[in-house]
């Protein structure tokens, strides 16, 4: 067989070949581990170790093979302040292996592969901490080898498509899941510890309800029903408080069929709570409580870095802005009189704040302020900072202020230019809520996408009752991206949604 004219895909099939035809097997059922690699400073030298992993180094040195195995394991409650363990050196001599054992591992095992070993712990001359191999296994043959500068490619959506390879190659990757996973598993234990229950609510919906967004629509089968995606857990959540939990949460998927830019992903992970009889201040108070113990846990301090400004989340007193008193100052006139679109529009240009050009598509006096909002105000807030007092037209399902139903009491906590959570006081009146959501009807009429529906079950639980309650909802993707100050939102997801490559573009890459 002509080795030199055949693909590095073709000679590590033809290796499997091979080792068949010797009577052995290149995919093994399992090793058993005795240690992990992570922590194997911590044992005596002398100390005899299995430990397995993939090879992601291999050098010969005629009768010694210096190689390194790779692997996370269960490293979990490690400091990410630290730099975190995740290979560990093996050697092969011949005076130990000895001839066949050592030819056989040169000649089959190769970078990529994964591979399990026995041996005693030693140091090098050098000091590094090293496996010196009694016997080793092929557990899994690689069929692809690894990227030698896979920090280097110029595709970025190939670290998402791959991210095995990203976080192989990349120890932030390695640190940001890892701090992901510990923050959802934080989430969930300081809730319960608070007294919340965790609940299920579906996905598969027959109204756009709990937030204002576009969203994914589906059709089932089996009833012939045109359904959506859950675009919030709100509604249901709250009909579980209506039943008499008072305290509840959910963790999960979310799904908003919106543009795609740095800070939004149509797929995202958020926790929402409530709680009955509380108001927004009670959560302004749990929140500040909930980040700071989150933030430790995950990262071990509440300060971090974010576009070159050092943020505290640890501090006392956070900033608060009224949001219709500082939208009325930037704009200088009372936008909450004003009830047609166009007129709002023109009085916006007017004041010089943005142009005509810039308001153009947004054809509600909703998407108009929200818009002035996000562009005037929020955009300069590095944070953390507690916006509230929002208008009753942006927040549908948010309770109306006693003092005037034209503002409902809402807070978010903005920080370096994004929203990191939604909450407030909950509208639990059924015949306000009603209003309220018909009144949306005319702002879908004019173009608006991202208006509710009339939700009548959940219009109909309300009618049941409902206690005062306040609710809450936290993006864990937007949390992990702004503690590592990544650059993208994608960077906080394992495997985010990426155009496919058709076959004409896989050629090139390769």
């Amino acid at each position: 067989m002509d080795i030199q004219n055949m693909s590095e895909f073709d000679i590590k099939v033809d290796k499997i070949r091979r080792l068949e035809e010797m009577g052995e097997k290149a995919y093994k059922a399992k090793f058993n581990k005795t240690h992990e690699i992570h922590n194997l400073e911590k044992y005596e030298l002398g100390t005899k170790v299995s430990v397995a992993g993939r090879m992601i180094f291999k050098r010969t040195f005629g009768k010694l093979i210096f190689a390194r195995l790779y692997a996370i394991g269960d490293n979990f409650n490690m400091n990410l302040a630290e730099n975190i363990r995740t290979s560990v050196q093996i050697s092969l001599s011949l005076n130990i292996v000895g001839d066949e054992a050592l030819a056989k591992f040169k000649e089959f095992c190769d970078v990529g592969d994964f591979v399990g070993v026995n041996g005693e712990l030693v140091r090098t001359q050098t000091g590094e901490l090293t496996v010196q191999v009694e016997t080793f296994e092929l557990l899994s043959k690689a069929l692809r080898g690894l990227p030698e500068k896979f920090h280097g490619l110029v595709d970025i959506d190939a670290r998402y498509r791959q991210r095995y390879l990203d976080i192989i190659s990349n120890e932030t990757s390695r640190k940001v899941f890892l701090a992901r996973s510990r923050a959802v598993s934080f989430v969930r234990r300081f809730l319960e510890d608070n007294g919340f229950i965790e609940v299920e609510t579906p996905i598969l919906q027959t109204a756009v309800s709990g937030a204002s967004a576009k969203p994914f629509f589906t059709h089932h089968n089996a009833l012939d029903l045109d359904c959506n995606l859950r675009i919030a857990f709100e509604t249901w959540l709250k009909m579980v408080v209506a039943g008499g939990f008072d305290k509840v949460f959910e963790l999960g998927k979310d799904f908003r069929n919106e543009g795609m830019d740095p800070t939004h992903l149509q797929e995202f992970t958020q926790v929402e709570w409530y709680a009955g009889y509380w108001d927004f201040e009670d959560n302004v108070r749990f929140f500040k409580k909930f980040i700071k113990e989150l933030m430790m846990y995950t990262i071990g301090t509440t300060k971090i870095t974010v576009a070159g400004n050092e943020i505290d989340f640890g501090n006392e007193t956070w900033e608060r802005i009224n949001y219709i008193e500082k939208m009325t100052e930037i704009l200088g006139f009372d936008f909450l009189d004003i009830e047609d679109y166009q007129v709002l529009a023109d009085k916006i240009a007017e004041s010089g704040k943005l142009t005509r050009e810039e308001l153009e598509g947004y054809n509600s006096c909703r998407a108009l302020i929200d818009y002035a909002y996000k562009k005037l105000i929020r955009r300069n807030i590095v944070g953390p900072t507690i916006l509230y007092n929002y208008p009753a037209f942006l927040k549908t399902l948010a309770r109306r202020n006693d003092s005037d139903a034209r503002v409902t009491d809402v807070f978010q906590v903005v920080v370096n230019g994004a929203e990191i959570l939604n909450a407030y006081s909950e509208l639990v009146d059924p015949i306000e809520q009603r209003k309220a959501l018909v009144a949306q009807l005319k702002d879908k009429e004019m173009g608006d996408d991202e208006t509710m529906d009339v939700d009548e079950d959940f219009l109909l639980a309300m009618e049941h009752g409902m206690p005062p309650m306040s609710g809450l909802g936290f993006g864990i993707d937007r949390f992990i991206m702004m503690i590592f100050d990544l650059p993208n939102i994608r960077d906080s997801v394992l495997f985010p949604i990426t155009k496919p490559i058709d076959n004409e573009q896989k050629e090139d890459k390769e």
